[in-house]
């Protein structure tokens, strides 16, 4: 379900962002080629930051098939690229599993709204045949414009 993310921080330096993290943030790479970094899903019953009653989606993560449904059109989903080096899925047993993106690969990110209030959420697909062992879902892995697929 991808706990974990590799970045870039600096050329030939990274770091690992964890979602368990309270203050995570991940670099998101938007369709009109500007780079911001926005907090990683949410924790718990998470309100937006403007006073509304408003409540972001709980986790980190938004189904692929969920997003194809419609089911998060209340938050104005918008895709974008994940720029990491790699992400980490933990298995049944606890042990985490890393995994590199080859370049030009990108993890594929919903970027959801509260009023002016952004998050990012991994956008998830079920896991490969070959690593259904670690997890049963997978992060949705693209190398071009999501929009378009």
């Amino acid at each position: 379900m991808c706990a974990g993310v590799e970045i870039e921080v600096e050329e030939k330096k990274s770091r690992k962002v964890y979602f368990p993290m309270a203050t995570a943030t991940l670099p998101v790479l938007m369709k009109d080629g500007s780079v911001t970094s926005l907090p990683w899903g949410a924790r718990n019953e998470e309100r937006s930051k403007d006073g509304t009653r408003a409540r972001w989606p709980k986790g980190g993560w938004a189904r692929h098939e969920s997003v194809k449904a419609g089911k998060w059109r209340a938050f104005d989903p918008q895709p974008a690229k994940i720029p990491a080096m790699g992400y980490m899925e933990k298995d049944g047993e606890g042990d985490s599993h890393w995994f590199k993106l080859e370049p030009g690969q990108y993890i594929q990110g919903l970027v959801a709204s509260i009023g002016e209030e952004r998050r990012v959420y991994v956008v998830t697909v079920g896991a490969p045949p070959q690593f259904a062992h670690i997890h049963d879902r997978w992060p949705r892995i693209v190398s071009r414009d999501p929009a378009d697929e």
